[in-house]
C-alpha cells in the first residue's frame, strides 16, 4: 500500500496547479464561440447567432468579474486572520453569556 499523495504546496520547487477560475473562463469563452456556430449550423439567422454570442460574452465577463472579486475578498480575509463569527458565536464586547444576572433593572429585583 502506497502513501497518500502530498499536496503541491509541500514541494516548494514545483509550480502551483492550474487556476480553476481561469479554466472555467476558458470553457466559457469556448462556449461563447461554439454556441453561435451550432446555431448557424442549425439554420438560425446570423443576427440571432451574433446576439446570442454577445449575450454569452457579457454573462461570461460579469461572472469572471464576480469570481475574481470574491477570490480577492477571500484572500484578504485569510491574510487578515479575521475571526470567523457564526450566528451564535458572538465575540464582541456586547456578547451575552446567558444565565441569570443579579441587580440592574430586572423586574424580579
Amino acid at each position: 500500500m502506497s502513501a497518500p499523495p502530498t499536496p503541491p504546496e509541500a514541494h516548494p520547487g514545483t509550480p502551483p496547479g492550474p487556476d480553476p477560475v481561469t479554466d472555467l473562463i476558458r470553457w466559457a469563452a469556448f462556449s461563447c464561440a461554439l454556441v453561435p456556430v451550432v446555431l448557424l449550423w442549425y439554420g438560425t439567422s446570423l443576427a440571432g447567432a451574433a446576439g446570442t454570442a454577445l449575450g454569452l460574452a457579457v454573462v461570461t465577463a460579469v461572472c469572471r468579474l464576480l469570481l475574481r472579486r470574491s477570490e480577492r475578498g477571500a484572500r484578504l480575509l485569510a491574510e487578515e486572520g479575521a475571526p470567523q463569527r457564526g450566528r451564535h458565536h458572538r465575540t464582541g464586547p456586547g456578547a451575552h453569556r446567558g444565565g441569570r444576572r443579579s441587580g440592574g433593572n430586572t423586574p424580579a429585583g
